[in-house]
């Protein structure tokens, strides 16, 4: 018993027979851990050797090496270029653009290239000097509410940060913006702000392109100005006219393996047949439609509700965060275009880069089909910018129309006006210039190598993750309207999710999907009172954030006062999520269900009017309740109106001037009380 006890009693063994005991024990333990440690100094020094003759081992860093090349300054010295143009680009025209200005650098006898910020050091700035007539210009598109694009997010957070002396660099800024939203090219301009603060020479003035109105143009007029400014700055001369240059090479596949043919993945191949996460841009997720249901009752309209199953995916979203679905062009759109074209549609191809050292080696994933190019990665319904129209003019064997092509891409008044009409206003697509001008038969390679990717569509989630986990819940209009020439366009994205009808097994109900983090959030006491301003289906985010006020106070939480404005056209027609939102009004947890039917009267009511109606109960959950106030919808009309209606409301009770009431307004912006999402 007392050798076997618990380590706080004492054995009960005299003092001598003690000690021998422990010499005894002692020299069993050294003889052991002596050949314990002989043996395993033996072991080592044998096999490490063999370890270290593996050949490869200097290799394997290089597994993981970062996506950034090491230097952009390095890449222009070793290709002589001396243009670097960098893009902040969201849906891809900021890209675009940056690629026709670094293409008209060899006009002046400069050679330029386009870069993706996010794939370079932009510290390096600051040796750009080391290039001879070197030049840095930033075509900075705004996201959002005054936000980078995702790939620009990097440099942003370095702009801020940055202590650099860029006293060398030269650059100019055109930033891409619409004016329907409170901060207009808020990127561009902060781009231009901070690298004339870092020391850096503006060589051009700032360009402001607005998307409400003509970006084209607005492009373009910037441009014809800028070119003459760097000419002057170096001292160069333009050294002809445009030219059309390939950018990019055909090479047809006569015999491919079909395994290693992209059949509309926006990354990794055969990514859509062994899903593997995280899920992102170039990497989505194909869900599966499980619901799809149309919203109203009756009108010209399809209002629909679709549930995404994002199951087994480990996709986390929160109420307020976008979906972003990558559609697909209608059939029989390509048809048509390879109709007109004369083209095998299945003809397996590349577009190879003739730039061998540029990062992009194709305009999409190569190997494809043109059935695929033109269904899954290729821009066919948006009205095409002058640079397509300029380039294909050289395919037109009629002179007239030729000479009609040249001159909508031309920088003359008379052009403009005529590409504003005949394309833009006109909602001329590619497949209706082909069908109005006979004669322009291009081929469909160089068709393909100018026409933009087709992009993601976001939509805001109209579900709650903390009853949804597995599911992601969207509420959407189908676009269809006829144009100026009689013909009946389609929203790409909308009439493709119409048709996902849900079924057990089969593709034609999977969407490629991912998430993107918003700042649209609900405040983090639950106890705070919200107001909710969302007519249409802006009402998406709220059906998450009623959701989850819902759920946090079947949690026992005290949640604070839930307000609700929503608008429609009719009651009977377009009322959308009627009954749930009847429900939650009946259980309290939507604690003012406030609906404007536009047309059900003589009189349109809005929103805005509501808001009036009730002007003092909002001023006193803004001002006693420090309630949080979430806009969503149009952006052009809607929330402009609802946020004068706001001074209108913060002048009259807070006994303020128009300006005083203003900036009291965009003081909740500041502190994130006043949260915009919105579209035009």
């Amino acid at each position: 018993l007392t050798i076997m006890g618990d380590a706080g009693m004492e054995p009960n063994i005299s003092p001598p027979d003690n000690i021998a005991q422990q010499d005894s024990l002692f020299s069993m333990t050294d003889v052991f851990l002596i050949s314990l440690i002989t043996g395993l100094f033996t072991y080592w020094f044998l096999f490490r050797k063999k370890k270290e003759e593996v050949p490869d081992l200097p290799k394997i860093p290089s597994v993981a090496a970062p996506v950034r090349d090491s230097s952009f300054i390095e890449k222009m010295k070793k290709t002589g270029r001396n243009i670097v143009v960098f893009y902040g680009s969201q849906t891809g025209t900021a890209e675009e653009f940056a690629n026709r200005l670094s293409k008209d650098a060899h006009r002046y006898g400069l050679r330029g290239m386009a870069a993706d910020p996010e794939e370079y050091d932009l510290s390096d700035l600051s040796r750009l000097s080391e290039i001879d007539k070197s030049l840095a210009v930033f075509c900075m598109a705004t996201y959002g509410e005054g936000d980078p694009t995702d790939n620009a997010q990097d440099f942003y957070d370095w702009l801020q940060e940055a202590d650099a002396d860029l006293s060398g660099l030269r650059f100019a800024v055109f930033g891409l913006g619409n004016k329907t939203y409170e901060h207009f090219n808020a990127m561009g301009k902060y781009v231009d702000k901070r690298l004339e603060e870092l020391g850096a020479q503006r060589i051009f003035e700032l360009g402001l392109g607005d998307d409400d109105g003509n970006l084209e143009e607005d492009f373009i007029t910037w441009r014809e100005q800028f070119w003459p400014a760097v000419c002057e700055h170096f001292g160069v001369e333009a050294t002809g006219e445009e030219s059309s240059i390939r950018q990019y090479e055909l090479v047809v596949h006569t015999d491919v393996n079909m395994n290693k043919v992209y059949t509309g993945e926006m990354g990794r191949l055969k990514s859509y047949e062994n899903q593997k996460p995280p899920f992102d841009a170039k990497n989505p997720f194909l869900a599966q439609v499980t619901e799809n249901r149309k919203l109203n009752e009756g009108g010209e309209r399809h209002l629909m509700h679709l549930e995404l199953d994002i199951s087994n995916s480990k996709i986390r979203y929160e109420s307020g965060d976008h979906v972003a679905v990558y559609p697909a062009n209608d059939s029989s759109l390509v048809n048509q275009i390879g109709e007109i074209l004369g083209t095998d549609l299945d003809m397996i191809m590349s577009l190879n880069n003739l730039d061998e050292e540029s990062n992009k080696k194709h305009p999409f994933p190569c190997p494809t089909s043109y059935r695929t190019a033109l269904t899954y990665y290729l821009d066919i319904t948006n009205p095409p910018r002058t640079n397509v129209l300029y380039e294909l003019a050289q395919y037109a064997m009629d002179a007239g129309e030729q000479e009609r092509l040249r001159k909508m891409a031309s920088s003359a008044a008379e052009g403009k006006a005529l590409y504003l009409s005949w394309v833009v206003e006109a909602r001329r697509n590619i497949l209706a210039i082909l069908q109005d001008m006979p004669s322009l038969r291009p081929p469909i390679d160089h068709l393909c190598e100018l026409l933009p990717r087709l992009q993601a569509r976001y939509y805001s989630i109209a579900s709650s993750s903390k009853v949804h986990p597995n599911a992601i819940h969207i509420c959407a209009v189908t676009v269809e309207y006829e144009t100026k020439t009689g013909r009946l366009n389609k929203g790409v994205a909308t009439n493709w999710l119409k048709n996902k009808v849900p079924n057990e097994n089969g593709s034609s109900s999977l969407v490629p999907m991912y998430i993107r983090k918003s700042q649209f959030r609900l405040p983090f006491k639950p106890s705070t009172p919200v107001i909710m301003i969302g007519p249409g289906t802006g009402i998406a985010p709220f059906i998450g954030f009623i959701q989850e006020r819902a759920w946090l106070k079947q949690q026992g939480k005290e949640v604070g006062e839930t307000v609700l404005y929503y608008g429609c056209r009719h009651e009977r027609e377009d009322y959308l999520y009627r009954e749930e939102l009847a429900r939650f009004h009946q259980e309290g947890v939507l604690t003012q269900l406030n609906v404007a039917f536009s047309r059900d009267q003589a009189e349109k009511v809005y929103v805005q009017h509501l808001l009036k109606k009730n002007k003092e109960n909002i001023w006193k959950l803004v001002n006693e309740g420090n309630a949080h106030i979430y806009v969503c919808g149009d952006a052009r009309n809607m929330a402009r109106d609802v946020q004068n209606t706001f001074y209108e409301i913060v002048a009259e009770f807070g006994n303020m001037g128009q300006p005083q009431a203003v900036d009291y307004v965009k003081k909740l912006m500041t502190k994130g009380r006043y949260s915009l999402d919105v579209w035009s």
